[in-house]
């Protein structure tokens, strides 16, 4: 059965595919022209499209042109699909040499989101799955992205954030947190010690971009009766070498 498709949607993405072509700028009676609605309705979706930031006016001709929410969309598309690409065999490997489940979450704006996960062979009901925000206050993968951010960029995202504590092992005092961003930095990974979910634990290590930015990282997650403190150093030698041949895909050259 063929799903019923959205009017008002498939006009406003008719519009927008309006600027594939060789046109950088169209009024509104072009556009009107070009798909066949009548100017009111065109008008009208344009102004939507406005609001969002999926267009922008030129005030010399009053034409109108693609946002710059489309250029931050289609930079975060590009991002993931190159970031993914060259972690998934890594993923697969990761779980298949730690026998546990495996993320990479990705820095899309002000969230960090989990863009791929790769089960272990134990079953484990975690609170992540694809397409979910990581809390940047109380997930490893998360942790480890925003300890590398800058100071400014650290602050707003900490302001953001609702620092919900999820369990009694949650951090939610700011001043703590950034003293673990300390620690993070120096010891070149995160953990999260039961603080979004009660007898779970994670190691998490960032990747780097070619630019030398904190755009990701890749996590595993362990239930904690089978990660000790015995264990822990051998995950997150494991994890980092991970975290290490991501970014070098990435074209990161690492400082000596």
């Amino acid at each position: 059965m063929t799903e019923k498709s959205i009017q008002s949607v498939d006009r406003a993405l008719a519009i927008l595919e309006l600027f594939l072509g060789s046109s950088p700028e169209l009024s509104v009676k072009e556009i009107s022209l070009a798909t066949g609605l009548s100017k009111s309705t065109a008008h009208g979706i344009i102004r939507t499209l406005e609001r969002g930031g999926y267009l922008q006016q030129n005030p010399a001709d009053l034409k109108y042109k693609l946002g710059m929410k489309l250029f931050r969309l289609g930079n975060a598309f590009a991002g993931s699909l190159e970031i993914g690409g060259i972690a998934r065999p890594i993923l697969r490997d990761l779980a298949d040499r730690l026998k546990e489940t495996v993320h990479l979450v990705v820095r899309q704006q002000d969230e960090a989101i989990y863009v791929d996960k790769v089960e272990g062979p134990q079953s484990l009901r975690i609170y992540s799955h694809v397409g979910k925000r990581a809390p940047w206050h109380c997930t490893g993968v998360a942790k480890a992205i925003l300890a590398y951010q800058d100071e400014d960029t650290v602050d707003r995202l900490l302001a953001q954030a609702e620092l919900q504590p999820f369990t009694k092992f949650t951090i939610t005092d700011v001043d703590q947190l950034r003293e673990q961003m300390r620690h993070i930095r120096e010891n070149g990974f995160a953990l999260d010690n039961e603080e979004i979910e009660l007898g779970l634990r994670c190691v998490a290590a960032p990747i780097f971009d070619h630019q030398g930015q904190a755009v990701a990282s890749v996590s595993c997650s362990i239930p904690s009766l089978r990660l000790d403190e015995t264990k822990l150093p051998e995950v997150v030698r494991t994890i980092t070498r991970a975290a290490a041949g991501i970014s070098r895909g990435m074209g990161y050259l690492e400082q000596p």
